[in-house]
């Protein structure tokens, strides 16, 4: 499975911090140090060389001793100011208390004391820092789900494990799945779970609230073709999310019912002779113009008239130049 960025991002800092300090360090114990490969390593130092201060001339870049480096050492010689402590003016520092109260009353860090322990511990120090001004911040966030499911999901993504769900559509179709864990997020007022789902064979996101049950398995994760980083997934709840976009309303026949159940719709309405008709936000009409036409033979209506308008031209295209076929070469 790829390194998220900010997994990367974390060790990158480390290292030069680390470095600042150690003196020069073997890239076999840099490696060990931060539970990488030597050939990650290799890889980080390369980023960091072409890293530093705003203006990223050769002056402005942190720097290695080159020789070191063919010596299978990493010896750092010019940090840039990226070890000097951090000195924040007041919003910023309530910007981070803000973040810091939001982050200790999501369930991923309720259930796990490590993790709160450290959330709780940089907030204290935080707010002492920044005063009366901190009294000014209020968070607060919607339940993200049950402290089992969530306490179940949290475990999974930090030992890597298959997870085995009860979900229940918008629709109140309940279905088990295994997934692949990727991330948990919020978006808006819920938590979402991004995973590689093997029912579907494709990323999923399921809204936390509305897993009925989660049980980690000892199943490692597996690496899926397609999937990439999580944030080159399609993220439904990003997708369709957004009080102020426009809304359409689309009526399926019943097989494409999957389309209910994974994208984050403002309604379902079931209907009597078995088709389904879905209400939603179009924040990206793209995404929906494309899928509509995968999904053609099951989609009965699209309203306003402009979307199906912009369908139906976009699939006449398409036709026209799968009739005209491939040109002559010349």
């Amino acid at each position: 499975m790829a390194e998220r960025a900010d997994d990367r991002l974390l060790r990158l800092l480390g290292i030069v911090a680390y470095l600042d300090g150690a003196g020069p360090v073997s890239v076999a114990d840099l490696a060990r140090r931060f539970g990488t490969t030597p050939a990650q390593i290799q890889k980080d130092v390369d980023a960091l060389w072409v890293s530093g201060t705003p203006g990223y001339w050769p002056d402005d870049l942190i720097d290695f001793d080159a020789a070191s480096i063919d010596r299978g050492v990493v010896h750092l010689t010019e940090a840039r100011g990226m070890t000097r402590p951090l000195r924040l003016g007041t919003r910023e520092a309530v910007a981070l208390v803000a973040a810091l109260r939001a982050m200790k009353a999501t369930g991923a860090v309720q259930a796990d004391p490590a993790r709160s322990a450290v959330v709780q511990s940089a907030l204290r120090k935080l707010t002492d820092a920044t005063g009366e001004a901190a009294n000014a911040v209020d968070v607060r966030l919607a339940p993200g789900g049950d402290r089992q499911v969530v306490a179940a999901i949290t475990s999974a993504l930090t030992a890597g494990h298959r997870l085995r769900i009860r979900y229940v559509t918008s629709s109140d179709v309940v279905s088990e799945r295994e997934v692949d864990p990727v991330r948990l997020h919020t978006q808006d007022e819920f938590a979402y779970l991004a995973a590689w789902c093997y029912r579907a064979a494709a990323p999923r996101t399921f809204r936390v609230d509305r897993i009925l049950e989660a049980t980690e398995t000892d199943v490692p994760v597996q690496s899926h073709p397609g999937s990439g980083e999580p944030a080159a997934e399609i993220d439904f709840a990003a997708l369709f999310a957004g009080g102020s976009a426009p809304l359409a309303t689309i009526r399926f026949a019943p097989r494409a019912r999957w389309f209910a159940e994974e994208v984050p719709v403002e309604s379902v309405r079931n209907l009597p002779d078995g088709d389904f008709e879905v209400t939603l936000r179009v924040t990206n009409p793209g995404w929906l113009r494309s899928t509509l036409i995968q999904l053609a033979p099951y989609v009965r209506s699209v309203s306003p008239k402009s979307l199906a308008d912009d369908v139906a031209g976009a699939a006449s295209d398409a036709l026209a130049l799968y009739d005209a076929g491939p040109k002559p070469v010349r």
